[in-house]
């Protein structure tokens, strides 16, 4: 199966999730909030969404390994020697969610060899997903075989009213000095993997996450972003990798089509 084929029936996983999610949403009550152990909210939504992933992957004809979220994770161990595996994030947003403002999100990704190489994000409240493949472009899917192309704006970093994306919630101390070396910043506030693809859908600039996240956080709108002509990178010019021994990832840039 070609990595553009493979992308397809992610598409129509990820839009499986995506109604699950909403059919929680319309009926959301926030007492069905849990806790998972590092405090961060859980709700019904994230399990049904990331059952259904991880059954429908596990039933696709080539059968990797899954990293999600909200499954047990594998030591290490195991994990180093697996070549493919998926990274999951059954609902990447939650506490947008919750907040019932729609910006979240399901984010799949195949990792082959610590780089991603195809990745899927999908938002149930505006029904539209995003795919990309290694070298294949990113694209908005809109039907079986009919995309609509992604191309990040070419900018320079000295223009003036560079657009910065940054979280509805986490903007740190950090994240203000670095936007502020910038003539005239502008901030536009989203949630979730929605920071990558607003920059890849040509509605701005740079995202500078100078705080914590997770793998499943970025790997699929990584490549998305990537395809579309932008970067991601460490703080140290280096690439993020994936399937990493601690899945927490540096902080990172992701920009667009940078001169």
């Amino acid at each position: 199966m070609t990595l553009q084929a493979l992308a397809e029936q992610v598409c129509q996983i990820s839009m499986k999730a995506g109604k699950a999610i909403l059919d929680v949403y319309d009926t959301f009550d926030p007492t069905g909030i849990k806790k998972k152990e590092d405090d961060s909210p859980l709700t019904i939504a994230d399990q049904k969404s990331n059952e259904i992933i991880c059954f429908h992957l596990k039933g696709l004809n080539k059968k990797y390994p899954i990293i999600s979220e909200e499954n047990k994770q594998v030591d290490y161990e195991e994990r180093k020697e697996w070549k493919r595996c998926w990274l999951v994030d059954p609902l990447d947003g939650t506490k947008e969610f919750i907040k019932r403002n729609g910006d979240f999100t399901v984010n799949i990704a195949l990792v082959e060899d610590q780089k991603i190489i195809l990745g899927v994000v999908y938002i149930p409240v505006t029904n539209k997903c995003y795919f990309a493949f290694k070298d294949g472009g990113a694209h908005e899917y809109i039907s079986a075989g009919n995309y609509k192309k992604l191309e990040a704006m070419a900018f320079s970093k000295t223009d003036e009213g560079l657009k910065f994306v940054c979280s509805r919630s986490h903007l740190s101390e950090e994240t203000k000095t670095y936007v502020n070396q910038f003539n005239k910043p502008e901030f536009v506030s989203r949630g979730s993997s929605l920071k990558f693809l607003i920059i890849a859908n040509n509605e701005a600039h740079i995202y500078p996450r100078l705080g914590p996240t997770m793998e499943w956080d970025t790997a699929a709108a990584h490549i998305i972003l990537e395809e579309a002509g932008g970067k991601v990178y460490q703080l140290d010019q280096k690439e993020l990798r994936y399937n990493k021994e601690n899945l927490l990832n540096p902080y990172f840039i992701a920009e667009g089509n940078t001169n």
